[in-house]
């Protein structure tokens, strides 16, 4: 290309014009990821009250996440467009918010799962057929799976078209339309604390908005040409800012996904993922059978703004480290988490001999108690900040690991782990229905394996005496 340079390690750049409407683009990127977060979080705090509505949310999450796969690789190599991605996620998650406002078995009261006498505690032959019902079966289709598509297809597309745009920091800025799809349901779970039932209502709301927002969203995001780089930007310097390789050394060469795919680091990234991302999505839905719709939204904000936070002190002081911390906050928030049940539980037990331990509404068994305690808050902040910020983090491992070029690709796979990480989170969830401090200590040994395991990741390709 005659206007192609290289830097030292022979990657080619196009500098180019930026264009004046990347900073909308990239605005509307992360409206659109806000648009579809109820689809996640908010399902999962209001409609997971019993086994039917955890397998649908598992079903969703495998949806999601491995479901945009062929469509970003497609994108990616410029045979299909992004607008038509867009507007298919557009139709696709407006119908899945749809289902859901429509789904029988809207929470009502407070959240969580279903008490006992209210339901089986585990899968049986009732929710099976609530399952194959006639509204049961429009749910898995509209919501679980068509949803679960619809908005796979909008995280994978904004997330490539904003990474492309701002190839000089897209892990930063990746983080942070990744951050609105954890706080962009903030809003639907407030209502629902405050007018638990109009909760069919927001979701319709959610619907309409989303489908609004992504539509306008398609009409403006485009890819760049192949290989830009901002002309206001030399990239042969940043190939070659010292600061900024002392905290994120590069790749020793640019890996293909197959090559990726024989290393041992691609599994444990996945692995990680599926840990940490289990126990994200059980914390929305045990803490939302306590009732404290406070704080849930705490800890669903969190989980969206940490992820920034994270990407910002990540370029400080090294993706890894960072990642560690992260998966540390996540473990610790279980441990507080289940102390508060218990504690909960053992004056609830001592205050009313005979009486209920159920929540505030028809849900988990935890103990009216936890919603106003310190550690319950305490517990929903470490978790919020720990329940996120991983994802982005994981993402920009890939680039570090394995390079630019084939980045997207792998991290897609990786990603598609949160597909297994949805059944670990619904068998979470199912313990929880007789023993959530259990099923908390549970979660907190998941989220601690990947922090012990995240300082021995290596750089695919050095040799083991150097200590990258």
């Amino acid at each position: 290309m005659e206007n192609a340079i290289k830097d030292w390690r022979g990657r080619s750049y196009r500098p180019g014009p930026v264009p004046a409407d990347r900073t909308r683009m990239f605005r509307l990127a992360l409206a659109a990821m806000a648009a579809i977060s109820p689809l996640q979080y908010g399902y999962a705090a209001l409609h997971a009250g019993q086994a039917s509505g955890l397998t649908l949310l598992a079903i969703w999450i495998a949806c999601q996440a491995a479901g945009a796969l062929p469509a970003l690789h497609l994108v990616r190599r410029r045979r299909l467009g992004v607008r038509a991605c867009l507007s298919a996620g557009a139709a696709l998650s407006g119908l899945g918010l749809l289902t859901a406002a429509l789904a029988p078995g809207v929470l009502t009261t407070g959240g969580g799962l279903s008490a006992p006498g209210s339901g089986s505690p585990v899968p049986g032959a009732g929710d099976l057929a609530a399952l194959l019902s006639g509204g049961g079966l429009l749910t898995l289709a509209g919501y679980a799976v068509l949803g679960g598509l619809g908005a796979g297809l909008v995280y994978g597309v904004c997330g490539e078209v904003v990474s492309s745009w701002y190839p000089e920091r897209p892990a930063a800025r990746v983080g942070l339309i990744t951050g609105a799809f954890g706080y962009g349901a903030v809003p639907l779970l407030l209502w629902a604390g405050i007018a638990p039932g109009l909760t069919s209502a927001g979701f319709l709301a959610c619907a309409v908005l989303a489908t609004a927002v992504i539509a306008t969203t398609a009409r403006h995001l485009r890819l760049p040409p192949a290989q830009w780089w901002p002309d206001d930007v030399d990239p042969r310097t940043h190939a070659l800012d010292a600061a900024r390789l002392r905290t994120s050394p590069e790749a020793v060469k640019q890996f293909g996904l197959a090559q990726a795919l024989r290393t041992r680091t691609l599994p444990a990234l996945a692995l990680m993922l599926v840990c940490a991302g289990a126990v994200s999505v059980f914390d929305v839905i045990v803490v939302a059978a306590t009732g404290a719709w406070g704080a849930l939204a705490l800890l669903v904000a969190l989980n969206g703004a940490g992820r920034s936070v994270a990407m910002r002190a990540a370029e400080l002081f090294g993706r890894r480290r960072v990642l560690a911390a992260v998966f540390g906050s996540l473990a610790l928030g279980q441990v507080l988490l289940a102390v508060a049940v218990q504690n909960a539980a053992a004056g609830t037990a001592g205050g009313t001999a005979g009486g209920t331990a159920g929540g505030t509404g028809p849900g988990m068994v935890v103990p009216e108690a936890t919603v106003g305690t310190p550690l319950l808050w305490l517990g929903a902040v470490a978790a919020g900040l720990g329940g996120g910020a991983f994802y982005p983090l994981l993402a920009s491992l890939v680039r570090e690991l394995f390079g630019t070029e084939g980045a997207t690709e792998i991290h897609a796979v990786v990603y598609s782990a949160k597909a297994v990480a949805g059944v670990v989170a619904v068998t979470l969830a199912l313990t929880a229905l007789t023993a959530p401090g259990g099923a908390l200590l549970a979660a907190a040994a998941l989220a601690a394996l990947p922090a012990l395991a995240t300082p021995r990741l290596r750089i695919p390709g050095l040799p083991a005496t150097i200590p990258l």
